[in-house]
Order: structure tokens, then sequence, then C-alpha cells
């Protein structure tokens, strides 16, 4: 195939530029990408297919990539954690080093990270896709102690994903399970209600006596309100006597009693068999250590949307959820964001100009009942006016849910796992949704 013919192959794809072969002899740049989650290991994978000639260190903790999005279908009883996890061979053979350890400082003058391990990086730009960091110690009694018992679940894992779906298995029927939501912004907006929803679920099959408590520190339902609320009522009954769901919206959470059981907010205390409390959150602590953690009173990090690199800290993009925008901070975005610094990034070191108005898209599936679901589409472009990136015409949700929709579920994440991961054709998927 000619240039120009993949070029628009590529274009087509969404794949962005196609970059020409670096001149021989030419220094390699050395790029540092900390997290493989969706932004890191998207950014790590097209970093390399689109200019081979950088080197590239992917540090990553974790010993299997563990999806969140889906993670909700592990706990409503409808996949297995195996199901959404998956290795990470695939993209250690893409880059140049894959080393299995955790960030314990960045050194931003000298441009050198270093490892818990004690290995040391240095890097001509380094990329941090690092998620978000939980904060517990706003509500009072979330010690250490209490989070054996009491789950968040927003960072999938066994002991969290993995114990609160084993929780709701013990649960007597007639029992109340209460979750708890932080105010806005946090990572994934429709999760909450979506967890709702796949727990509803599962009681109205196995334990239909039981109840769900939502008590919702922002003043309302904060995404696809329309689409939960008509779900709810059409299977959970919700708005009548006998509804499965209470809702309390302006209800945050202020501290928990492990033993007792027990969330108080400003206005009430409450008692449940389960309790699924959600902390609020931040960008993760690693940017705050670099001062890049400056936005919205040192909650987020600001980037230049073009390139995704901190406003505050030269040469160090930042992807994903610790970003400070109306982005979305979901996987899908993630991944697209992660995509778009590997394209900057290789206009960079071949001494051009990055992309002055770059598109992303962001796609989010929520699932209703175990055959059901519907979903919010957004594209946003970067409007060099203002220095923001705008909603464009055409994004919007779901007329309704259908089971169609269910499908389509299944196959995004087929697709956003192979995409990020690099996971070969024909690899077996085992998630029954």
């Amino acid at each position: 195939m000619d240039r120009r013919r993949f070029l628009l192959a590529a274009s087509a794809l969404g794949l962005g530029p196609a970059l020409a072969a670096p001149a021989p002899g030419k220094a390699r740049p050395r790029v540092v990408i900390v997290g493989a989650g969706y932004g890191g290991a998207a950014c790590a994978r097209y970093l390399k297919l689109w200019e081979p000639r950088v080197e590239v260190t992917l540090i990553e903790p974790n010993r299997q990539f563990i999806s969140c999005p889906m993670s909700n279908t592990v706990i409503g009883g409808l996949n297995r954690l195996a199901d959404i996890s998956f290795p990470y061979r695939y993209i250690q053979a893409v880059v140049d080093r894959f080393v299995a350890d955790s960030v314990v400082d960045v050194d931003t003058a000298r441009r050198r990270v270093r490892t818990a391990g004690g290995q040391s990086f240095d890097y001509d730009r380094l990329v941090l896709a690092p998620g978000v960091e939980l904060l517990f110690e706003r509500i009072q009694g979330y010690d250490e102690a209490a989070r054996q018992v009491i789950k968040h679940a927003w960072k999938a894992s066994p002991e969290e994903t993995g114990m609160l779906r084993k929780q709701l298995e013990a649960m007597p029927d007639g029992g109340v399970f209460a979750i708890a939501i932080p105010m806005a912004p946090f990572r994934c907006p429709p999760a909450p209600y979506e967890r709702v929803s796949l727990i509803a679920n599962y009681f109205k099959k196995a334990k239909p006596r039981s109840k769900i408590l939502i008590l919702d520190g922002n003043q309302d339902i904060i995404s696809k309100k329309a689409l939960f609320t008509a779900a709810w009522q059409k299977h959970y009954g919700f708005g009548s006597a006998a509804s499965m769901i209470d809702y309390r919206p302006g209800n945050l959470a202020s501290s928990v009693d492990a033993k007792a059981r027990r969330l108080s907010t400003e206005f009430e205390d409450v008692t449940a068999d389960v309790i699924n409390l959600v902390p609020p959150m931040r960008a993760a602590a690693l940017t705050g250590r670099i001062g890049a953690r400056t936005g919205d009173d040192g909650t987020w990090c600001p980037v230049d949307y073009r390139t995704m690199e901190s406003t505050v800290v030269p040469g160090v993009h930042i992807l994903g959820d610790a970003i400070l925008s109306n982005l979305s901070k979901a996987g899908a975005l993630a991944n697209n964001s992660g995509k778009l610094c590997a394209s900057a990034l290789a206009e960079i070191f071949n001494g051009r100009e990055p992309d002055p108005a770059p598109v992303v898209t962001s796609t989010c599936y929520s699932a209703s009942t175990d055959h059901t679901a519907f979903h919010v589409a957004t594209v946003f472009r970067y409007n060099p006016a203002d220095k923001s990136m705008e909603v464009q015409k055409g994004s919007g949700v779901s007329d309704q849910e259908s089971e169609k929709e269910f499908q389509l579920m299944r196959g995004w994440a087929h697709n956003i796992w192979a995409d990020t991961l690099g996971l070969p054709p024909g690899y077996r998927f085992t998630n029954r949704v």
C-alpha cells in the first residue's frame, strides 16, 4: 500500500497521522510512561506504532490489567473477575522496557524517575497515567481497619470488586444494601447508578425482599438520569411504594462505623447489611508530588489539550482521570487521550507541530438489567480561541434501553480491551456479558 492510501486508511480508522521513517543516526527520544491502564497502555502502544524509534519504558505495579469498565457486571453476578482481567504480555512485547514496579519519585529538573525497587530511568518526555487517589481521610472512621469491611470497589481488584460481590451473596434476603456516592467530579459518573441497577437485577432474582439505599452527595443523578430512572421504574418499581430502590439526593456521607455498619450524613444515620462507600477523589498522589495537581483547588491537573502536556510542569504529559477538564473521566476517553498524546509526541520528536485542533471521543455503556443497556457518546474538538475542548454536534445519549445495546456493550468492551492492550486477533474472551 502506498503512503497516501495508508494515510487515508489510518485516518478512517481513527489512528491519527502516519509518520515518516526517522533519519538514520538520529538519537532515540526517551519516553517514560507511568501506568498501564487505558491511557498509559494505549499511549505506549500507539507511540511505538507511529514512531518506532522512540524508546518507550512503561512502568506498572499491577501484575495484570483488571478493567474498571464492566466491573459492575462482576458485582451484579453477570461476569467473573477473571472475565475482565487480562495479561500484560502483549503490551510488554511492544515496548522497549516493561517495568513491574511503582514510581516513588520524579525529578522533573533532571528528568528522571525512580521506582520503589531502586531503579532510575531518564526521560525526554514523561507521560503520567496514574488514575485517581481515593481520599478516605475525608470520611470519618474510614480508616484501614474499616476498609477491610467497607468496600469502595472503585478500583477493580479481588480485594474490592470480588469482596463486594461476596458480601452481596452472603447478605440475607430482606437485607439492605447502601451505596454512598461522592460529589462530582469523580471517576466514571454513570458507574454508581449502573451498579445500583445491576445489584437490583441480582436482588430481584435472588433476594427479592431486599432493598437498596442510595445516599448521593449530589443534588440529583448526574449522568443519564432519564435513562436510569426509566429503567428503575420499569424493572424495580422505582417511585412506587414497592420500590426496591430508595434514592436520597443531597446526602453526602461524612462518617462510617464499620462495626455497627452505620453510615452518617449531615441529615441522618443509616444502617445496612452491606455498605459500599465511594470516597471523594482527586488526581493520583504522584501528580501532587511534582506540582502538577493545581486545578480545582489542587484536585486535578490542567493540561494543554493539543498534547496533554501539563500547563505547569514542562515535559510531563498527563492522561485520563487525573486531568482537569470537561472531558469524561472514563476508560474510553483515557484510551483516546493516550492516542492523542502519542500522536503529539511523535510530531514533536520529528520537529513538527502537533494537530492544532485534535478530536477525541468517549463512549460509555451502562447496563440496566442482565439483558438491556444504553449509552452516551460524546465527540470533543479543541477550540484554539479559548483553549477548551468543545462538545460537537451529534453527541448524545440513547433514546431508551434495549437488548441490542446490551450486545453492543459487549462488543465495545472487547474492542477497547484489544485496542488498549494489543490483544491479538482471535483472542478468546471469556466474559458472558
